[in-house]
């Protein structure tokens, strides 16, 4: 069983599809700890709604490095194996990256190369923009490099002549929740290969 920390600034729309993926049975995870360095995000909401252990840690006043060390310790305290970043709106240290190297997935709202380094809404807005006939999601490993780690999982759908930014968003969060599934599933067999 593979033991989460999620990491997130938004709503945690993909926690929820994690939460329900461990309870139908579709993963064998459990939430160990929810971190945001937001404190009026609604994953913390989410969290606490759904009776998991959660966080927040100010991101104010503190370097990029230290805030990092207080999620590490966060993250180990609740004995993590394994982060999961979803809409999380801070780039992480260097130090917190190699120290959770091969350990942490961020997902992006785009199919990766395309927009890295950008993020939520704006990306879906560049993808109208460029008039893209696809889009997706890309669950990538996080590395020092901001959007240019590995990438484990894409997932596509159309983008319609219709299609706002919120509706982009929509079909491309249902999406992440799908991929984040798969990715679990993927890691747990490698845990316990």
């Amino acid at each position: 069983m593979l033991k989460l920390g999620i990491m997130g600034s938004t709503r945690g729309t993909d926690l929820q599809a994690i939460i329900n993926g461990i309870d139908n049975g579709s993963i064998d995870a459990q939430v160990n700890i929810v971190i945001s360095n937001n404190k009026e995000a609604y994953i913390l909401e989410r969290a606490e709604l759904n009776k998991l252990p959660f966080k927040f840690i100010s991101d104010q006043e503190i370097s990029r490095e230290e805030f990092g060390n207080r999620a590490t310790k966060v993250l180990k305290d609740n004995g993590v194996d394994f982060i999961l970043l979803i809409g999380f709106m801070k780039i992480l240290s260097t130090k917190f990256c190699r120290e959770w190297s091969d350990k942490i997935l961020n997902v992006h709202p785009s199919l990766l190369p395309k927009y890295a380094g950008g993020m939520n809404n704006k990306v879906h807005q560049q993808v109208l923009e460029s008039g893209d006939l696809e889009t997706g999601c890309t669950i990538h490993f996080v590395t020092e490099e901001v959007d240019q780690g590995p990438i484990l999982i894409q997932k596509r759908c159309k983008v319609e002549s219709s299609d706002t930014v919120n509706s982009l968003k929509e079909r491309v969060q249902i999406l992440e929740g799908e991929a984040f599934i798969e990715a679990i599933n993927l890691l747990d067999k490698g845990s316990s290969a």
